[in-house]
């Protein structure tokens, strides 16, 4: 269902980018603008185990202005001195740090609707160029009976007074909030912030603390406030919604259809329990479908810092990202499929709604494929083509079921492991001598033994056992056993190319003929060959180096 929303032309630069109208703290000169909130510095840092030091905190802060947030909710200042410390350095840096266009992000600090936490949340904030003090208090009949213990009037009259006494400090910039707000009685929702805006709120945040409503519903009860509340006219409506049953992000662009012209949001959608609405989630969906469904809605976020503030905030809180989180999950533009790989290579507007620049992501390979177990010979063909490898459709098509059998194994192959693949496939010689199997025993009780099976270029297959002081010295000697070729292993050396306990592993030998020179039998090296091999079985890998180093010594004689 579109927005109702009325549409404005809104100014534009000469770059075609909306100009980010003139920040007044109860009003937007431009009806279709969103601010945008973030309070990954105050609500996501409260995720469990997300604790953020002072300094990593200005980082992010100072990444926070490069995306262009209008407001940035740097702490709760009355929490801890680390927090009071961290919103002042923000404050007195990001907060004062004005761009050619005039923008500078408001630095917000969290209060209790109490003196005492305003006082500090304000000697946290003020040095700001555009310092705002958010003060809330629950309002909800569960919170206020269980958690304050106190009647509606109580709480009426602590958050009139609270405002005014924010406002007497000398801030312009007050923004109540109503705790759990969803769960409220609308007709006292209705008289809280009708009297907050009379005491001077400039902003009414009106958040799902819970993340018990619907979107259906958040859209209501923004729509229901605008219609019934005195003064709301006069203020900016926000929204926090929190992710408790998966439609955070859902709510919160229902509340902007609605009339709400801030948003509050976390990168990566961190924050209580399940979390908050994702800034890049709701961002993006103004970004990329604003005009068609949401009646010309737009922000002044510049969207292609979204990836690295992603990567910032992952690092800096350890709350790593699932692979399909939307737009900045690992998984988000990458196609595995062999029909959706097709289709990307022909237009990658057939599976992609947005370009993965547009978030500042940069792709190994342009249309974003991952080459896995469901993956075709032309999606094959196609990078290999890119990474340099102009192959023979015979050629192609023998190392395509080897890369099938190596992704049944390892899911999905990165660029390394195809040229680690390529290198061991095509770019030999017809072998004379081909794995058949292998059986390796070894550790700590005893020799390691080893039984090989080679196959000749005949078709006939010859079985030899030995024993060695490790697993490659066993297997070495019963290849030696059935080549019967005099060779003397002159290096040898493995290097792990892709990352993880399924990675593959790539070896290199280098052998040398052996000749008998005089008669002490003294031995010299007459020539060299070297090999390769990979897979993620290490023994494997080293066999098939040392095959192929033997198939090249055995092709050069004949």
């Amino acid at each position: 269902m579109a927005c109702k929303t009325s549409f404005s032309s809104s100014p534009t630069s000469q770059n075609g980018i909306h100009k980010r109208p003139q920040y007044i703290p109860n009003h937007i000169p431009d009806t279709n603008y969103v601010r945008i909130l973030d309070t990954t510095l105050r609500d996501g840092e409260q995720s469990p185990g997300a604790g953020m030091t002072p300094g990593e905190k200005l980082d992010i802060a100072r990444q926070l202005a490069k995306l262009g947030v209008d407001i940035i909710e740097a702490g709760f200042p009355c929490a801890s001195n680390d927090d009071f410390n961290a919103v002042k350095m923000i404050a007195q840096e990001v907060g004062n740090d004005v761009d050619d266009d005039g923008y500078v992000p408001v630095i917000c600090g969290v209060a209790r609707c109490n003196e005492k936490d305003l006082i500090i949340a304000w000697e946290a904030v003020k040095y700001a160029k555009r310092p705002r003090l958010s003060t809330f208090i629950a309002t909800s009949s569960i919170h206020m009976q269980y958690k304050l213990k106190k009647t509606k009037d109580e709480v009426l009259e602590i958050a009139r007074n609270m405002v005014k006494f924010a406002r007497s400090l000398g801030c312009n910039d007050v923004q109540f909030v109503p705790e759990d707000a969803a769960r409220s009685d609308k007709e006292f929702l209705y008289q809280v912030i009708g009297e907050v805006i009379k005491a001077g709120a400039t902003t009414v945040d009106i958040p799902d603390t819970v993340g018990i409503t619907m979107p259906c519903e958040f859209r209501k009860l923004i729509a229901d406030l605008k219609a019934n509340t005195p003064g709301i006219e006069n203020v900016i409506i926000a929204t926090h919604c929190h992710n408790d049953l998966g439609v955070a992000t859902a709510n919160t662009l229902e509340g902007a259809c609605a009339g709400a012209r801030q948003l509050e949001v976390t990168i990566n959608g961190i924050g209580e329990r399940a979390g908050n609405a994702s800034l890049e989630e709701v961002v993006m969906a103004l970004k990329c479908r604003g005009d068609q469904v949401f009646g010309g809605l737009y922000t002044g976020i510049n969207t292609k810092h979204i990836s690295k503030t992603s990567k910032m905030v992952e690092e800096y809180t350890g709350m790593h990202l699932q692979p399909h989180k939307a737009l900045v999950g690992a998984n988000a533009f990458a196609h595995a499929s062999g029909i959706h790989q097709d289709g990307m290579l022909k237009h990658k507007a057939t599976y992609e709604i947005i370009s993965p620049e547009d978030i500042g992501l940069e792709r190994s390979n342009g249309a974003g494929i991952v080459l896995g177990k469901l993956s075709g010979r032309q999606a094959l063909k196609k990078r290999l083509g890119e990474l340099g490898y102009v192959l023979k459709d015979d050629e192609v098509e023998s190392l395509f079921w080897r890369f099938k059998a190596m992704a049944e194994k390892i899911k999905s192959l990165s660029d390394a492991d195809l040229i680690a693949l390529v290198s061991n496939e095509v770019c030999h010689e017809k072998p004379v001598w081909k794995l058949g199997d292998l059986q390796v025993t070894c550790g700590t009780l005893g020799l390691s033994t080893t039984t090989v099976k080679l196959v000749n270029f005949d078709g006939s297959t010859h079985v030899a056992c030995s024993v060695g002081t490790g697993p490659i010295d066993s297997t070495y000697k019963a290849v030696n056993l059935i080549v019967k070729e005099p060779v003397k292993l002159l290096e040898y050396s493995m290097n792990v190319v892709t990352e993880g306990i399924d990675a593959i592993a790539t070896t290199r030998v280098v052998i040398g003929k052996e000749k008998n020179v005089n008669a002490l039998r003294e031995e010299t090296i007459h020539s060299t060959f070297s090999g390769t091999g990979a897979g993620v079985d290490i023994i494997v890998s080293s066999v098939e180096a040392y095959i192929n180093a033997l198939n090249k010594m055995i092709s050069l004689e004949a």
